[in-house]
């Protein structure tokens, strides 16, 4: 019985420290306030792009990661990844950027194999 109980302890600890990746918590300073926040220009070609994201395993650490890594591009407008349907919509400037270019940020994130992505659309929405 102490055998069983320190196997499902030592699994239950083990899914704690590799389950869920979060980035590292910022101060919640001045600092950290501008350098979040980017001037977006008005994009001279909007385009949206969504498409479905597999690999993430939660909200804050996965699509976070992801969604704040395609809001820091250059001509990106705006993204919203959603964890609970695996989903990311992004508003793009086109001239800027083509729809590969955010798929190879996604799949880049991490260690470059965890995400993959799928099912790219296009609809000049932005």
């Amino acid at each position: 019985m102490k055998f069983s109980k320190s196997i499902i302890g030592l699994a239950l600890a083990s899914m704690f420290f590799i389950g869920c990746k979060e980035s590292g918590s910022k101060p919640a300073d001045a600092t950290t306030e501008t350098t979040t926040k980017k001037e977006i220009a008005v994009a001279t070609k909007p385009e949206t792009a969504s498409f479905k994201i597999e690999g993430m395993t939660c909200a804050m650490g996965c699509a976070k990661t992801i969604e704040e890594k395609l809001a820091d591009m250059d001509g990106v407008q705006n993204a919203k990844v959603d964890f609970e349907a695996k989903t990311a919509t992004v508003n793009f400037d086109l001239d800027k950027l083509k729809s590969d270019d955010l798929v190879k940020a996604v799949e880049t994130t991490g260690d470059g194999k965890t995400y993959k992505v799928s099912d790219v659309k296009l609809g000049n929405k932005a």
